[in-house]
């Protein structure tokens, strides 16, 4: 897959060309990670409460 990738991108590319591609990779991981997320929050049983809760105990140690 990485050659892949470095033979389609095997030529001059423009900045703003490098940040789309960029965005457009940095998007697609964001929504496997948090589809990811979802299932195993699912799976454990847990709600947003439940990590709200998490996230507020550890910002009152953290002061």
């Amino acid at each position: 897959m990485q050659v892949s990738l470095m033979r389609l991108f095997d030529r001059p590319m423009q900045p703003a060309e490098l940040d789309k591609v960029h965005q457009l990779l940095m998007d697609y991981y964001s929504e496997l990670i948090g589809n990811e997320a979802d299932e195993i929050m699912q799976q454990k049983g847990y709600s947003q409460e439940d990590l709200d809760r998490v996230l507020n105990q550890s910002r009152r140690t953290a002061q």
